[in-house]
């Protein structure tokens, strides 16, 4: 993914971080469907999430 494609310099911060937060969930929704194909589970956007309990979160 190419940075220059999703912000530019004249954009906020708020509208850097807004672009970059669609961009990554729909890598994670693109990631999803394709798994889902293959009848499998696609993994989250952070894997740190899996080293964390249920219950602690």
């Amino acid at each position: 993914m190419n940075s220059n494609t999703i912000i530019n310099d004249e954009m906020t911060l708020e509208e850097k971080l807004a672009a970059i937060d669609q961009a990554m969930a729909n890598a994670q929704a693109q990631a999803n469907e394709e798994a889902s194909t293959r009848g499998q589970t696609a993994a989250p956007l952070d894997p740190a999430l899996l080293t964390i309990c249920d219950g602690c979160e």
